[in-house]
């Protein structure tokens, strides 16, 4: 799990420094060069642009097609997310067990303890890293949504509701309602863990936290993206956890009656 965060603040990082990148004071267009303009930042642009033409002009509702399009693709490496965190779960109290019999600190009782976890993971078909490989994927759109929205006219001068959308939330409600999502998503996702891996328990609250931060500083229609992405997780995740949230719930409701 350490590795897992120490990744995902890696992605982060990188994030903000392509964010910054010495291309992005200049217009996307067609003639735009290299592989990040050509494949990914410039088909971002003309996809949001196309779609709000069939809308009517709205690039708020493009936005939110495009993104329901994009989580639509990477439906089935979010499906393996999901699906991995639940035989996660499942095996929490082997690994409980594990760390139990290995309880001492010394070198070769952790290296053990590595082994005997890693066995685990294999015996079940698990790999604990997979729930990180959705978020791989999904920086270089989300840097390409970034650059798309901040590099295109049309998109950053257009409007939604009460924002615009290439300027920041003037009343931090998009970026609060991210955060908010986020936090449900990933209840959902490590629900049943929390208590059983503290280390989960941190994300649930860390990650919320960092997307208001970067909410809050980049253009409006980055948070859309974020929220819209997220309702879309937390509809899947129930749909693929429903079942197990349920009885979660019902467990819980039991033991407060006792």
């Amino acid at each position: 799990m350490r590795k897992r965060i120490l990744l995902i603040f890696g992605v982060l990082s990188i994030f903000l420094l392509l964010t910054g990148c010495s291309e992005f004071n200049k217009p996307i267009t067609e003639e735009s060069t290299g592989f990040w303009n050509e494949y990914i930042v410039y088909p971002l642009s003309w996809l949001i642009k196309e779609a709000a033409y069939l809308l009517g002009g709205s690039y708020g509702l493009s936005i939110i097609v495009v993104t329901i399009l994009i989580r639509l693709v990477i439906l089935p490496l979010m499906i393996k997310q999901t699906k991995s965190s639940k035989a996660m779960q499942a095996l929490q109290p082997e690994m409980k067990a594990l760390r139990e019999k290995y309880s001492s600190k010394d070198q070769k009782t952790q290296q053990k303890l590595q082994q005997e976890t890693m066995a685990l993971f294999q015996k079940h078909g698990v790999n604990p890293m997979a729930g990180c490989f959705p978020l791989i994927v999904q920086m270089p759109i989300l840097i390409g949504f970034y650059h798309a929205i901040s590099r295109t006219r049309e998109i950053a001068e257009g409007n939604f509701l009460w924002f615009d959308l290439g300027e920041k939330d003037p009343f931090y409600i998009l970026p609060i309602v991210a955060g908010i999502t986020t936090f449900i998503q990933q209840k959902m996702m490590m629900a049943g863990t929390e208590n059983q891996n503290p280390q989960m328990a941190m994300m649930v609250w860390m990650m919320p936290i960092m997307i208001v931060v970067f909410a809050i500083s980049f253009p409006s229609a980055l948070s859309l993206y974020w929220v819209v992405g997220n309702i879309f997780m937390i509809v899947q995740t129930y749909f693929i956890k429903g079942p197990d949230l349920k009885m979660q719930a019902a467990g819980k409701a039991g033991g407060t009656k006792k």
